[in-house]
Order: C-alpha cells, then structure tokens, then sequence
C-alpha cells in the first residue's frame, strides 16, 4: 500500500510542488495588501458587467443641477436662501412623502427667511437633516441644523473612501467625537418609509442592524478583497442598482415653482442634494471604472439614494445584499485554483510534436481562467463577491512553476538518457519513481543491433571530417526511422546502434516492431546512399540482426554516471546474429521468429554455431512483414559470375573481429561477380577448413602493375563450392580495387563495369 501511495506522491510531484509554491506566493502577496487595488477593481468591472437595474421608483431625486445654479445665481439667490429653501419643502410637503431628505449643509442661517425654514423643520417630522461626522486630514466635521438637532431629525451622509477614493462602503451608523452613535442619512430615511409599512427596524442579540428578515452583516476590514481596510462604525458594502438614471429626477426650480405632477412624490423617499459640478458633491465609484472613456463620478446625493434603495429593495423585494467568504474559504478557493492550474499543465507536460498540441496547456489555462472568472462573475449576480485576481494568479502561477519544474527535471532527464527517448518513454520513466535510481529489473524484450559492413576499412581512407559527416548522415536517418516506430535507441557504436524493443515500456507488438523498423531501416539506406554518392564518397551497406529474449533492463553505472542499458548473454547472441549478415540482410532468432507469427516473410534459414553457445542455433533471414506495415526488401537479382581466364594470385587471413589472424594463406580468384568472387586454395598447403561467416581480409597481386592491391574484406558464404574452393561475399571494397575489376571485366568481353553495390 505504502508503495502505491509513494508512487501516486511521485506521479503527482509537480503538482504537490508548484500549487503550495504558488499559493504561498500569493497569500504573501495577498497578505501584504498589493492586490487589494487590483481585486477592487475587479469589482468595478463586476458592476459594470451586470445587466442593468430597473429605476426605484419609491425614490425621487431634487437635484440642483448646474443650470439651477445658473438661474438662481441671476436672480440673486445663490447661496440658495433659507426662505426659498423653506417653499421647496412646504411644495414638497403638500404631496405627503414618506420622508424627504435634506442633503445640504445648513449649520447656519443663509440669506432670508431663516425663521420660515425653521417653523418648516420644527413642523415636518418626516424630514431628516444632514451632518458630517467624520474628521480627517482635509475635511472637517460639519454641525446639523440646530432645529433638525434638537428634534432628533439628523443623519451623518459620511461616506468611508477607499484607497482609490471611490466609495463602495456605506454606514448605518458610526461614532461621533462623544462617542455616541450617528445613524446615517440613508438608513434614517429608510427607516420612515419602513416604519409607514410597519415593518420591524431593529437589532439581533448580536447587535447586528436588522429590517423586516434582513440581516446586514458588519463589514470587516479583511473581508471580500480588502485588506485592513478602515472598518469604524457599522459599514455594509454597497450593492449600487447603477447611477443617478435609476431614479426619477427633477430640478429644484421645477419644485420651487410646482410645476411638479400631482401625487409624484406622494408616499415616497425625496432627496434634496446638488448634483452640479461646480458644487463639488462628486464621488467616484464602481461605475467611474470606464475602460475607453474618461471616468464619471457620481452626485452624494446619487449615492445616498443607491444606499436607500439597497435597503429597501433587500427588506421588500429580496434583492440579495453582497455577502462575501470567511478567510478560511477564500484560502481554500485561491488553493483549489492554484491546484488546477498545477493539474492542467502537469497532465499536458508531454504534449508536443504538432504546434497544436503545443498550445493546449496554454488554452487550458485560458478556459480555466474563463471559468474562474465566469463563476465568479454567476456568484456576484447571486450576491457574493468571490476573490478574482488572487485565484487568477495562483491559477497562471502554478501553471508557470510546473512548466519550470518540468524544464528542470527534463534536463536531469536528458543527462541520464541522453538525447536518444522518445517523448512517451520519458515520461514512462519520470512516471516512475524508481526511474532515475540505479539498478534493473529481468524482462522479456526485443532486441535489434545494425552495423555498417566495412565501414571501418572505409573510414581509414577518408579523412576524419568525412567520416564524421557520414556517420551523422547515417545515423540521422535511422534515429528517426527508430523513433516512429517507438523504438528505444539504447546507444551508438561509432557506426553500430544497439535498439530496444519492450524496454522500458512493453508492448505487444514489440517483435513486429523491431522487424518493420529493420527493413524500414534498410529501405532508408537508399536516400542515404544517394546523400552520399552525391557528396563523392563511396556508398554503405548495413547488416541488422534481432532477437527476442529475457535481459535485465536499467540504470547501470554508478551515482555520477548513469546509463540506461541492457546486460545479459542474449545481448551478446544479438550481436552474433548481426555479425552473420553481408550487406543489405536482416537475421532474426527463432525466438523473434515465434513472437511474430506468420506476418514476418522469411526467405531463408541457416543454422550456426555460435561462439558461446554449445549448441547450434537457427537463424531467419527476412524478406519483409506484411500485416499493417506491409514492408518488403526489393530481391536481389542473381549473381552473374566471371570465370577469368587467368586467375589473380591472393593472399587471404582471417578476422576475428578487429584482430587479424597472422597465418597468411595464398590462393587465388577465379571468378567474379558484382558483389561476390570464387577463391580457390591449395589444401595441400593449407590445412585450416573456413567456416561459413567467416571474416576475411584479403589482398590481390595484380602481374600487370607487379602490385599488391590495397586491403579487400568480406565474408565466407554459405554457398555450395567444388573441393578446394569457397565462395565470398565483398563487405568493403576501395575505389582503386572497383577500378581493377572493372578494368579486368573489359578486357575480357563484358559489357558493364563491375561495382559492389549493383
């Protein structure tokens, strides 16, 4: 169980990682109050988005707009005097309002009729006054009508300002300089018209202020996106229902000279206040955040009356308050964000090849992000204002610290395996958190080694930089034949590879895969060999040989290096199965043979003794696969032999490997074709029997030039032959030597050059 749970941690790691890496981050940067700004704003944006309020009609608004202004200042009558201040509320009072507030300072007598407007406070009980409360810096407190004072008849209009000095918070109440506790203008006006409708305005035990069912919860200053915000007094987030267009409005002239319609403000909220500029009674708030044009603020009174509406709409009308999360929720919202953007990436982390599949972390990420902001956005509809940019960044940032996390290790990755694993192996062995320990595991897998015939005799009359731009060439072609089919190059022999079938992930089709990967590998030697001839260098041959059987597969070495490879004598019969090939053929064990079935075309068998085994072995040569590969080597034509008139004098030792045998055995060609001679010996003279597969190197005397030709090779052939005569098949040939033959093959008659490669 243990085991499963560690590998489960392992699998996951990056995620377990990067999501607490990002969230910490975050809540630091949370914390420290440099998102406050940005998740504000992401309110504004909310508020902007909604779909638009119908207008309160229980609230009319008398404005004194800047053309009011204008005409009352040339009549004389600015500041507006008490006495025509007096006959707006008594044109007001005929309609019989539920309460009509007064949203302009009057601490003072202003111009004449003060008396009158003191008989209109005295005698309308439903008319609240205004004063401010709150001191600070640059404003000071301003004292209530005298009259309104001693009636009890005054509300603070004290907005609290944020950071960016837009109002998003309103007041039920707050502190004077005594201590004792203003009711704001708002909620005094709200609370008439409740009282009228006989709805209950009061308190719970917790002494939360509650109308009808409503409770206003008592904003905090961390709650929502703030962060130690000023949180005096009892406050409440305002839920705005939009500008001053959602309510009925009408200048204070029109008022002043009734020309108001008849019962317009009969059992409704009145608000006298300016809403001219030059008044200077202008706030920003949510709907000041225009993005293309120049933000607008809003009138106090337009505010004040949004704050009466919030109340009346939530106590008779069910209109949702904005409530927000505990700390508690709001972290474990921004960490399942933070977790999913650590999900996304972490399962995406190896899609590559096509540009498509390169883009779907990014786009997962995008539509995470919409989700994120569309549940967010539902929420707010529904009343709760959820964190935004914190989730937002956690989301973005822990797909950011996985992408990093994978760069990482993909470089301790490709130290240990080079660049030689496909995508899909790779991930196999990061999946498993055994896979970068040392040591193997026994599994069945197959194996295929190639080599290039007579490479190294090649190599040896080209220059080094030659050598190297073919063996680049080489190897560039078959690594991507390899790759396609999903085949595990376990390592390059200057110009040998060594490939796994099975290893570190088994398939079923391992066998066939190895078998279309070798002929694929073959049928690539043609571009390779027109790369080369055009470059002017002589052309290859590759032998390839296959083996199915149990190995032990893993890291080998030691803890500074690592390599990932195989070790077991079956590794050693593959490459005996290879060394049997000439150029151009494909050898399988009977064990490949038995995994692959009836697909595999076999041209031929050959039963050899191997070095290491004490009993012979069979070995398959392939044509082709059919099945859903359908690969086929093109036949080779039969060889058309020369008998020479006179036979070449040669000299011939064998090659155990890259040692050559210094017993030195004389005889001589007697025929010859494009890539295969007749050499006969004297046995008399020569006791040692060649074995077929046998290694030879081999030099010519030519009597012509009274020379010895530079160093031929090739391999004994399993070929039927008259006493005292063998057969060979050329596995390296110099161009000195192909120009010999050729020259030879003109004098006697025949029609073509010889080459080894026709």
């Amino acid at each position: 169980m243990w085991r499963n749970i560690k590998r489960q941690l392992w699998q996951w790691r990056g995620v377990f990682i990067a999501a607490p890496s990002a969230g910490a981050l975050v809540f630091i940067l949370h914390l420290s109050g440099l998102l406050q700004m940005l998740e504000l704003a992401a309110l504004d944006q909310m508020f902007l988005l909604r779909c638009p309020e119908p207008v309160d009609s229980r609230i009319i608004l008398v404005e004194i707009n800047e053309s009011d202004v204008q005409k009352l200042g040339k009549r004389g009558y600015w500041p507006l005097p008490d006495g025509l201040l007096a006959k707006v509320l008594e044109n007001l009072k005929q309609q019989k309002p539920s309460a009509i507030g007064l949203d302009l300072y009057r601490d003072f007598p202003v111009g004449f009729g003060h008396q009158s407007l003191v008989k209109v406070f005295e005698s309308t009980p439903n008319l609240i006054g205004v004063q401010k409360v709150a001191e600070s810096e640059d404003s000071s407190a301003v004292a209530p009508p005298p009259a309104l004072k001693k009636l009890g008849q005054v509300g603070a209009n004290d907005f609290p300002l944020d950071g960016d000095g837009k109002v998003r918070r309103s007041l039920m109440y707050l502190a004077d300089k005594n201590g004792e506790n203003v009711f704001s203008f708002a909620f005094k006006l709200a609370y008439l018209y409740l009282s009228d409708r006989k709805i209950d305005v009061g308190q719970t035990e917790d002494f939360l202020v509650k109308t009808g069912n409503v409770i206003y919860p008592l904003f905090q200053g961390n709650d929502g996106g703030y962060v130690r915000a000023e949180d005096q007094g009892y406050q409440v987030l305002i839920n705005y229902r939009g500008s001053r267009d959602k309510f009925q409005h009408i200048s204070i002239i029109d008022v002043l000279e009734n020309r108001i319609p008849k019962d317009l403000v009969k059992g409704r909220i009145v608000l006298i206040g300016p809403t001219a500029e030059s008044l200077k009674d202008l706030f920003y708030t949510p709907y000041s955040s225009t993005i293309l044009t120049a933000p607008k603020r809003m009138a106090g009174v337009a505010i004040h009356a949004n704050t009466i509406s919030q109340i009346l709409s939530a106590t008779l009308d069910n209109r949702s308050l904005i409530k927000t999360w505990s700390k508690l929720q709001q972290w474990l919202w921004i960490s399942v964000w933070s977790l999913i953007g650590a999900i996304l990436i972490w399962q995406q982390r190896y899609s590559s090849g096509s540009k498509r599949k390169s883009l779907l972390p990014l786009i997962s990420i995008l539509l995470a992000a919409c989700c994120l902001i569309g549940s967010s956005y539902l929420a707010f509809i529904a009343g709760w204002w959820i964190p935004v940019v914190p989730p937002l960044i956690t989301l973005i940032g822990s797909g950011i610290a996985v992408t990093a996390y994978i760069a990482r290790t993909a470089g301790q990755i490709r130290k240990t395996f080079g660049r030689y694993l496909t995508d899909e192996v790779v991930a196999n062995l990061l999946e498993n958190p055994e896979g970068l320990k040392l040591g193997g595991e026994r599994k069945k897998i197959t194996i295929l080694t190639s080599d290039l015939r007579g490479f190294t005799a090649t190599a040896e009359r080209i220059s080094a930089e030659e050598v190297i731009k073919i063996i680049n060439l080489y190897l560039g072609y078959m690594a991507d034949v390899i790759t396609q089919y999903q085949g595990t190059i376990d390592e390059f022999m200057g110009d040998g590879i060594l490939v796994l079938f099975g290893a570190p992930i088994t398939r079923e089709n391992d066998s066939t895969r190895a078998i279309a990967c070798a002929v694929a590998m073959q049928l690539a030697m043609e571009p390779v060999n027109k790369k080369i001839q055009e470059m002017g260098l002589p052309k290859l041959e590759m032998g390839i040989g296959i083996n199915t059987a149990e190995v032990v597969v893993g890291n080998i070495g030691s803890e500074k290096r690592t390599k990932y490879g195989i070790i077991g004598n079956q590794v050693n019969l593959t490459y005996r199965i290879e060394s049997y090939t000439v150029g151009g053929q494909i050898f399988l064990s009977e064990s490949t043979i038995k995994e692959a079935g009836y697909i595999v075309k076999v041209i031929g068998y050959k039963e050899v003794q191997a070095k290491g085994l004490k009993q012979p072995i069979k070995i398959y040569e392939v044509g082709g696969i059919a099945g859903q590969y359908n690969l086929y080597l093109p036949q080779d034509e039969e060889e058309v032999f020369l008998e020479l008139l006179e036979a070449i004098p040669l000299k011939y030792a064998v090659l155990d490997g890259k040692n050559v045998n210094s017993t030195i055995i004389e005889g001589k060609l007697v025929k010859l074709s494009a890539k295969e001679a007749k050499i006969s010996y004297d046995s008399k003279g020569n006791s040692l029997i060649l074995q077929p597969f046998t290694n030879l190197k081999l030099n010519l005397f030519i009597p012509e030039n009274n020379e010895i030709s530079e160093d031929i090779y090739a391999k004994v052939l399993d070929k039927m032959a008259e006493p005292d005569n063998f057969y060979i098949r050329f596995t390296n040939i110099s161009l000195e030597v192909e120009g010999q033959f050729n020259a030879l093959r003109l004098r006697q008659g025949t029609i073509a050059p010889i080459t080894p490669d026709e």
